[in-house]
């Protein structure tokens, strides 16, 4: 089998084991593409990403550029002369030029069972939605939004305990796998493309702030769902006396709790005894852990006891 020069691109954890993978392979990993060094945290010091710590310590070249236009981040790619480009949670949509730089192109791991989920944000949004499937997809890139060729693709169950963070890991495994193998069959010459069927595409948007709000007013599932889709980032939170409160787990519900219907949603039905019930729009959810706004994560027993939290407090109002 040929042994393919390959350019990388990716910026989060979730391109790591893809990187580890590929670095054990016969192919030559000359290049790394990660986004500039950001300011973060309290303290607003300089972090390196994820991919870029990763190829200091394996002696990588690394390139930074903050436009994908940019003459000398060009003349580095056409120096390193690359067989293939590959993307992994890169974060940019690369330019005609880059699409058209390597022999074998581009391609991209996108982190679900394409067309479902196109975007920036497949995994929390299908925990969201509740989907009892995603996947990892190894497309051709081309200036459409996650819109290429599928060269291979594989489904992933989601359990209903799963959790955005639990996803995450196990279709970054499963997608380093599935890139390796798609790239063994580039270099073979043995690779095949099926289009994209156009009928079955939804969309997975950047998360914003909406969204990490919980609605009370939704079922016991949604907001189920939600708390478990935004777990271990950026996490669902409410408000409780006014002061914003981070909820991060709560326990399987029953739809059919006694006399539910009787409260407004938001409202504390038990407080006592290390629990935290609340109703919904169509029932009651427990919740389980929770965080205060400059606080440590507690369980919801000693959130109650810190707070004295009691029965009838509504959760979700500003004031």
């Amino acid at each position: 089998m040929k042994s393919l020069k390959l350019v990388f691109m990716g910026t989060p954890a979730f391109a790591l084991p893809s990187l580890d993978l590929l670095y054990t392979t016969h192919h030559k990993l000359c290049g790394l593409v990660t986004q500039p060094d950001r300011l973060k945290g309290r303290g607003r010091q300089m972090q390196f990403s994820p991919t870029k710590q990763w190829a200091l310590e394996h002696n990588v070249d690394t390139c930074q550029p903050e436009k994908m236009n940019e003459p000398g981040f060009l003349l580095w790619l056409e120096k390193l002369k690359p067989d293939l480009i590959v993307t992994v949670a890169y974060g940019r949509l690369l330019t005609k030029t880059l699409l058209n730089l390597p022999p074998l192109g581009c391609i991209n791991l996108h982190a679900s069972y394409l067309p479902a989920h196109r975007g920036a944000a497949p995994i929390h949004r299908a925990v969201i939605e509740g989907a009892s499937y995603s996947g990892v997809s190894i497309i051709d890139l081309t200036p459409e939004l996650d819109g290429g060729d599928v060269y291979m693709q594989e489904k992933e169950e989601i359990s209903f305990y799963d959790t955005a963070g639990m996803l995450h890991d196990r279709l970054a495994a499963r997608g380093a796998a599935l890139l390796v193998k798609t790239i063994n069959a580039l270099a073979d010459g043995t690779a095949l493309k099926t289009p994209q069927n156009p009928t079955l595409v939804t969309y997975a948007p950047p998360l914003d702030r909406d969204d990490e709000k919980l609605n009370w007013n939704c079922t016991s599932l949604e907001i189920y769902n939600r708390i478990r889709g935004l777990n271990p980032w950026p996490g669902a939170y409410t408000n409780l006396r006014g002061k914003r409160i981070k909820v991060w787990k709560a326990a399987p519900f029953d739809l059919k709790n006694a006399g539910c219907g009787a409260h407004m949603p938001g409202a504390i039905l038990a407080a006592a005894e290390g629990t935290l019930t609340v109703a919904t729009g169509d029932g009651a959810i427990t919740l389980l852990d929770l965080q205060p706004a400059g606080k440590k994560k507690m369980d919801a027993g000693s959130f109650c006891c810190g707070y004295r939290v009691e029965s009838g407090e509504c959760l979700g109002r500003d004031n």
